[in-house]
């Protein structure tokens, strides 16, 4: 083990980073290239690119649970992490390689035209967010599994502020030298920052006699326990299933209820009925896994907001914002993740660390995504100003900063230590299932919408809704 280590300097917490940064980086590649690069270069219509969107919350309801379950018992290559940051990584790395050589893949295979290219489109997406989720959960993990509770929020902080800081490089590369020199440098830093840095990090080899584990009473899991556990997403995996069948199978499901079909209205029922059964536990939960439930619904409404910037933005930038040219949307859209990652990278451990500390974990991280709400509001009503615009995603980057850090440190108080990967796994269901809703049938709304700052009006109302769902959300004493 490394004296760092030992003594947990601050190189360390840095170095235990750079897994999750890499992942991070792909994720930010992700974001500023994918709805470019399939609609600029590949014409696809904004419908054809949430499809494509959904493909990686497909990848995510599958592989993380099942990856962090059996990282939680697999010991191979010196760690229980180890392995799935590799493949996770070398896997990124080769489908960043295959974003901006699409149609040399189609030829190969042997297709041609647009409707050939969505399927090979959808497969990369798949495998990029597959291999990124494969990964993610480990890389958070480990962090979890390398840090005492006293030293969890200064992990995960350190974590978001040295990924968020390559973000914010990742944004800066897409400013500067474009959209595809930034996808093969990604490529290389999703390899680069997986396979070298883990085999500097030692990891604990028996997660459940540690002295922390012993506070959580630890039970096998069983399926009724996970059901119960995943009620507050209720709404959100029924909507899901329904999303791929009906893409995949045409189901022409009819009914229009306020625009909805009458699976998305019984849908949007379910999730309001889950609310209420989270809030008031129904289900009689322990403390633990009530407050852990409460900590999923709240997420989940975040990245609902959230989601639906990443994937639309392109689409307000160039619908919305006036005076700006046809050559400067790519630009101004890669600026404006840009400003939410610059303050997304400062924050956690310049400021947020610290009132954590001092006022409690969900507290400040309430508070964070109260701001981002405010921040998405001022952009529907004013942001067709550029000015306003930016000086809005300020906010919008507070609220990130702290909901790419801080919901990771809270969660892991509530779980059976001896489980993180697991309970990671379940975690990131609460992110993925309102992706595929954002992908969907927000996608649909945006695409038939005149007026483009419906955009942001539906981030400012899912934000609004999870700050709210926050405060019900107590740290652990």
């Amino acid at each position: 083990m490394l004296e760092a280590q030992k003594k947990m300097k601050t190189w360390f917490y840095a170095l235990l980073s750079l897994p999750a940064t890499a992942m991070g980086f792909g994720l930010s590649v992700q974001i500023a290239a994918l709805s470019w690069i399939l609609s600029d270069k590949y014409g696809l219509s904004i419908d054809q690119i949430g499809i494509v969107w959904a493909a990686g919350p497909l990848a995510g309801i599958i592989a993380q649970p099942i990856v962090g379950a059996v990282s939680d018992k697999l010991w191979f290559m010196g760690g229980r992490r180890r392995p799935w940051v590799i493949i996770g990584g070398v896997l990124t790395g080769l489908m960043l390689l295959a974003l901006p050589n699409l149609r040399i893949i189609q030829q190969v295979l042997g297709g041609e035209g647009k409707e050939g290219l969505i399927p090979i489109a959808v497969v990369v997406a798949l495998t990029l967010d597959l291999a990124i989720n494969v990964s993610f959960n480990p890389t958070r993990s480990l962090v979890a599994d390398c840090t005492s509770k006293e030293q969890r929020s200064t992990g995960f902080t350190w974590m978001q502020t040295v990924s968020g800081t390559f973000g914010v490089l990742a944004y800066l590369i897409s400013v500067i030298l474009k959209n595809e020199v930034l996808i093969y440098v990604g490529s290389v830093i999703a390899v680069l920052f997986t396979v070298l840095p883990i085999f500097f990090i030692e990891e604990p080899r028996e997660l459940a006699n540690e002295e922390e584990a012993t506070a959580v009473k630890q039970e096998k899991s069983s399926i009724k326990d996970m059901v119960i556990t995943i009620l507050p997403l209720a709404g959100f995996l029924i909507y899901g299933i329904y999303f791929i069948v009906d893409h995949l199978f045409g189901l022409g499901v009819g009914g229009n209820i306020l625009g909805l079909d009458y699976v998305e209205v019984a849908c949007v029922i379910i999730q309001v009925l889950a609310i209420l059964a989270v809030l008031f536990n129904i289900t009689r939960s322990n403390e633990d896994n009530n407050q852990f439930q409460k900590i999923l619904l709240a997420h989940s409404f975040t990245w609902w907001g959230v989601q639906t910037m990443n994937v639309y933005m392109l689409f307000y930038v160039s619908n919305v914002i006036s005076g700006l040219s046809a050559d400067s949307f790519t630009s101004v859209q890669s600026w404006a993740f840009l400003v939410r990652d610059l303050i997304g990278a400062l924050l956690p451990v310049l400021v947020l660390n610290l009132l954590a500390k001092k006022s409690g974990m969900a507290k400040t991280h309430t508070g964070s995504i109260l701001i981002m709400a405010l921040g998405y509001a001022l952009i529907y009503f004013l942001g067709s100003n550029i000015y306003v615009f930016f000086a809005s995603l300020c906010l919008v980057g507070i609220g990130w900063a702290s909901l790419v850090s801080l919901p990771f440190a809270i969660m892991s108080e509530r779980v059976d230590q001896s489980k993180m990967g697991l309970y990671m796994g379940i975690f990131n269901l609460s992110v993925v299932l309102p992706q595929l809703v954002a992908s969907g049938k927000i996608g649909e709304i945006v695409n038939t919408a005149a007026d483009k700052s419906i955009i942001f009006a539906i981030c400012a109302v899912c934000l609004t809704i999870s700050g709210v769902l926050w405060f019900a959300v107590k740290d652990k004493k």
